[in-house]
């Protein structure tokens, strides 16, 4: 929008925690930028946006408050894979679900061509807390 001026803070995710890149088979899902759209289950009334880089089997992403490494599998327009979710910037409320944690979350779906989708559940301390993640192909980058 013209006129409107706003910052950007970028910082580098450390993925010393990522899990090795899983294996990418015949037409597995294309490397590219992704937007996420996540949506709570269970009676949770909460969700996310961000990013999400996909590259040969790994996973890196984030949104304003949490970071994610992570790594995947994919053949035939199935895809499944676990990635770690960490706060950056403390979310004050914002997102009391993840906030503070450092979460571990599971994921399997399925893709084509421009999208993803994935059933994911993740585990916050003891709790165990399901959602769904719908992904949109942005930008295609080579392997």
């Amino acid at each position: 929008m013209p006129g409107i001026h706003f910052t950007t803070v970028l910082s580098p995710i450390d993925d010393t925690d990522a899990p090795p890149p899983g294996t990418v088979g015949p037409e597995g899902i294309g490397n590219g930028l992704y937007s996420i759209h996540i949506r709570m289950l269970d009676g949770i009334d909460a969700g996310n946006t961000g990013v999400m880089m996909l590259q040969d089997g790994r996973i890196r992403g984030g949104d304003a408050f949490f970071d994610y490494v992570g790594a995947y599998t994919a053949a035939n327009g199935r895809w499944k894979g676990e990635l770690i979710n960490r706060e950056h910037t403390p979310a004050m409320g914002e997102r009391p679900v993840f906030g503070g944690h450092e979460v571990g979350i599971g994921f399997s779906g399925t893709y084509d061509r421009d999208s993803a989708e994935g059933d994911a559940t993740a585990l916050v301390g003891k709790r165990s807390i399901r959602f769904k993640a719908v992904l949109r192909k942005l930008v295609e980058v080579e392997g």
